[in-house]
Order: structure tokens, then sequence, then C-alpha cells
């Protein structure tokens, strides 16, 4: 049975979260990482992965989460084939933007896939002034790798109140809402409930093609 967006967001947390801490994330990480509302809505979304046997857990045991070998395979593969894909283009040396440099054609290459994330990416083209302050400009390509865990400061795509998605800089709020700053110093920032924000991706580059 395939999985819902929000139950693919919780695994993806929790064997990101362990990639990178080398420990279990606790249910109280996971609702804070996902801007869940409560640990009972966690709670429901590891019963189902359980159920379903992408997920293993330990009772009695704290951080006791374990993601099923299948599907970290899984994840292995989907971010491996695009790395074998990418094209590499000749690096032919540096340009300035000010006073000239020399140019000296070498042997190094561009890895596109720097620019592609670790496989689950995703582009959209920026509409409106937002984001200038940042050199995102309208008409721009942004690249975004979904990911269920943002930190204050990232500039992420974000589904707001289930209907408009938009790209802002993400910061948690004292009070436990959100904040989706522009960096547009005309324009005022959006301050929503958690519960009202879904993430959708966090920014990894941002194309732009001139005719």
């Amino acid at each position: 049975m395939a999985l819902t967006p929000r139950q693919k967001q919780v695994l993806d947390f929790i064997a990101d979260y362990i990639d990178e801490h080398h420990y279990n994330p606790s249910y109280e990480e996971i609702a804070r990482g996902l801007t869940l509302a409560s640990l009972a809505t966690v709670h429901k979304h590891v019963q189902a992965l359980e159920q379903r046997k992408y997920l293993r857990r330990t009772f009695n045991h704290s951080r006791s989460l374990e993601v099923s070998a299948h599907y970290l395979e899984q994840r292995r593969r989907e971010r491996a084939e695009p790395a074998m894909r990418a094209p590499e283009i000749p690096l032919a040396g540096r340009i300035a933007a000010g006073a000239p440099v020399e140019s000296v054609a070498g042997q190094e290459t561009l890895a596109l896939q720097d620019f592609l994330g670790r496989g689950d990416t995703f582009a959209l083209e920026v509409r409106g002034d937002s984001m200038i302050d940042d050199h995102i400009c309208s008409g721009d390509f942004v690249l975004a790798e979904k990911t269920a865990e943002v930190r204050n400061g990232d500039i992420v795509v974000a589904l707001v109140g289930g209907m408009e998605t938009t790209l802002k800089r993400f910061y948690r709020e004292a009070d436990g809402r959100v904040r989706l700053q522009p960096a547009n110093s005309a324009m005022q920032p959006i301050l929503v409930n958690a519960d009202d924000v879904q993430i959708q991706g966090r920014l990894i580059s941002v194309l732009r093609k001139y005719k």
C-alpha cells in the first residue's frame, strides 16, 4: 500500500535524523521538526508506518524507531540514480565581476549534481519580487529538495493554509507560530499557526537564463 505524503514526510524525517545524529528522534523532535500539532498525531503516523512494515519499534524504550532496510535501500537507489545521470561540464577558470583576472583553462569540471541535491528534487518558476534581496528574481527557476526537516533561516517552499505555495525564509517564533519572512524590505512577513504550514522543500539553487 502506498504511503500518504505526510507518512512519507515522517519516515524521511526519521531516516534523515538518524543519518545526521546517529540515533533516533524522539516523538517531540518529530513533532517539532514537522510542525505537527501534537504527539498523538506523531503516534498515529508511526503506528501506520509500523503496520505497513516501514518502521519497527521496541516498546518501553525511548528512541526505539528503526527504519526498514527495504526502505533505506529504496532511498539509496533513488538518490544514486540522478547522480549517475547528471553531467559534468568543463570548469574553464574563474572570472571577476570587478577587476579582470587571468582565465586559464584546466582539467577541472563542474558537477551539476552539486546543484541538484540528493535526488528528491523539484523545480519551480518564481513569480513576484518577495525574495529580491536574496537575489531571487521573478522569472528565475529555483531547485528545491523535498525534505521534512528545515532550520530557522532556511529558504523554503511552504504551503500555507492548504492553498497557497510561497518561497520564503522560515522561522519558528517563541509563541509557537511560524514566520515566513520575505527578502524584500517593502513586504511584511507572513505569521501563521504551525498547523497551517506544510514545508514542501528547501531551496538548493537558483537558475537564471539570459536570452
